[in-house]
């Protein structure tokens, strides 16, 4: 299967997270996305892996999102080397994406600064044909996506592009709520983790806002590039 948009996140809920209502509107639009996820978040304070399955499994299906794959690394001692970018360059290879969105470049989890730069440097890789692959026994062909981008996390980074996502904040939030193992709740007896609490959950909405403010609209989510932002003219701006 060949797909318009693949995004990356180190764990479950990274995607919803960051680009949710981006990955919403790119469907309704017409486009083929997939998720892939690097670890099954074990180490999560709250809830199982096994939990975050099958709420990563409802997440994917209110998104609309045409896959969903999970590598399976080791929540928070994955690195970034040889082994790690081969699994993520057949991945790549695989569903043939013309963008690649992942982990922000910088954030408080390490996992997401590390799943960054491991999914960005997989992206280069793979469109080297010396480096061989197989999948269910099957030589890849070598593929590198046209553009690679990285969504906002934790930190406020400053965007180099933002997305009009007004129209899609309740997908978002109810991929979101898939998860309800890790976000808050007021009668669940689990420890308060970061993510856990109302203000990270209306921060969410405030945070959409600030961004669509600027932009004369209700909702955007914001990105970082790795190379220039290029249009055919200045109508292209909006």
């Amino acid at each position: 299967m060949k797909l318009d948009i693949l995004v990356f996140g180190a764990h479950p809920d990274d995607v919803e997270l960051s680009c949710g209502a981006t990955v919403a509107k790119e469907i309704s639009l017409g486009k083929t996305v997939g998720i892939v996820d690097l670890t099954r978040g074990e180490l999560g304070t709250r809830g199982t892996a096994e939990i975050r399955d099958e709420e990563a499994a409802e997440a994917a299906k209110i998104l609309g999102v045409s896959v969903r794959e999970n590598l399976r690394f080791r929540d928070g001692f994955f690195v970034n080397d040889e082994k790690h970018q081969l699994e993520v360059i057949k991945m790549i290879r695989k569903y043939q994406p013309e963008i690649v969105i992942c982990n922000a470049i910088d954030d408080r989890h390490i996992d997401h600064g590390k799943g960054s730069k491991l999914v960005s440097d997989a992206c280069f890789l793979s469109g080297l044909r010396k480096i061989v692959t197989e999948l269910n026994s099957e030589p890849q062909q070598a593929y590198r996506p046209k553009l690679v981008y990285h969504y906002i996390q934790w930190k406020n980074i400053t965007p180099d592009f933002v997305v009009d996502v007004t129209g899609f904040m309740d997908t978002k939030v109810a991929s979101l709520m898939a998860y309800k193992s890790q976000f808050y709740d007021p009668n669940s007896n689990e420890p308060v983790t970061p993510i856990a609490t109302k203000n990270f959950k209306e921060s969410i909405l405030y945070r959409a806002q600030d961004l669509g403010r600027l932009i004369n609209s209700e909702y955007a989510e914001g990105f970082t590039v790795e190379r220039y932002v290029a249009v055919n003219s200045l109508s292209d701006l909006v």
